[in-house]
């Protein structure tokens, strides 16, 4: 996800009012109305809403970059965020700061499991015909690369081994610049290896450190940029896709911000084309369009319809 340059920062004022804090007067915690201000702001750009039970969190980093800004309060704060000159790069900073994931190498395997054995032979079948055998991924809110690089091994085997002749784009996309630039470096350690077989990490990783790091050749496969799922405009140019991910990241959303992504995704998905969330996240009262499809141990979303490409589109 990113954030895009030309957003009006005017926002709403009547903000939800914090938790209480029994150090204050009463029992009751005095609402500080420009960190609301400054939550109302995040969501607005972002469609990323901090809940009540998450305020001290977002509390806690606006602190960080207001000690790195050198700022006396929230108000001094807030008027960085909107009307001084560098305000943009500001917000991006905040945004960097709250948007922290944690994820890591081969994470899912029911999903890479039915991605080999169900979902390839499909979507390939459906564009066999075609001359250029080529087909669209796109990971959105990749954080610092793990699943995009998962996903590109997985379809660098697929297609050398069963679909000779094919080759695909994989984009990954998220909000954070920090962890895209992480991503890019594709510098892991142990723990981010997670369950990777032996087999990929012989073949894609090289030593780093006490750690590893990704090889070339993987690195050539994932084209990472930065976008903002809640970017209207932006959104739009993401279409044609055959696959598409967006693993554990609509959890910070409200139901208004999962319903706009949703169906950015939906209208990004070519016919035919699939959709998958994190193990936990459903599309219940979201988005009635897709299909629900069952796999083994996991699910994914389906766009019906016949594809545009059989009608040489």
């Amino acid at each position: 996800m990113a954030w895009e340059e030309n957003v009006t920062t005017e926002t709403n004022t009547a903000a939800i009012p914090l938790p209480a804090d029994p150090a204050s007067a009463g029992g009751e915690r005095r609402t500080d109305g420009h960190l609301l201000q400054i939550r109302d702001l995040i969501y607005k750009v972002a469609g990323i809403y901090q809940a009540d039970d998450k305020l001290e969190f977002m509390e806690e980093r606006v602190g960080r970059r207001m000690r790195s800004r050198k700022t006396a309060n929230t108000s001094e704060y807030y008027d960085l965020l909107t009307v001084k000159g560098d305000r943009d790069a500001e917000l991006k900073e905040l945004l960097n700061e709250i948007t922290v994931g944690e994820t890591r190498l081969f994470r899912s395997p029911p999903m890479l499991e039915s991605l080999k054995n169900s979902v390839l032979p499909e979507l390939t079948q459906i564009k066999s015909h075609m001359t250029q055998r080529k087909l669209r991924i796109w990971c959105a809110g990749c954080s610092t690369g793990e699943e995009a690089y998962t996903l590109g091994m997985i379809l660098a085997e697929e297609f050398h081994e069963k679909y000779a002749g094919w080759t695909f784009d994989l984009t990954a996309t998220d909000l954070n610049e920090r962890s895209l630039a992480a991503a890019k470096d594709g510098i892991y350690s142990e723990a981010s290896l997670g369950d990777t077989p032996e087999y990929f990490r012989e073949k894609y990783f090289e030593p780093a450190g006490e750690g590893v790091q990704v090889k070339a050749e993987l690195k050539a496969r994932v084209a990472f940029t930065r976008l903002n799922l809640a970017d209207e405009t932006k959104m739009l140019f993401m279409k044609g896709m055959n696959l598409i991910t967006c693993c554990n990241v609509m959890i910070y959303f409200d139901a208004n911000s999962k319903r706009r992504a949703v169906q950015h995704f939906y209208s990004n998905l070519l016919p035919g084309g699939y959709f998958f969330l994190g193990q936990s996240e459903s599309l219940y009262g979201i988005q009635n369009d897709f299909r629900l499809v069952h796999f083994p141990q996991t699910t994914a979303y389906f766009k019906p319809g016949q594809t545009p490409i059989l009608k040489g589109g």
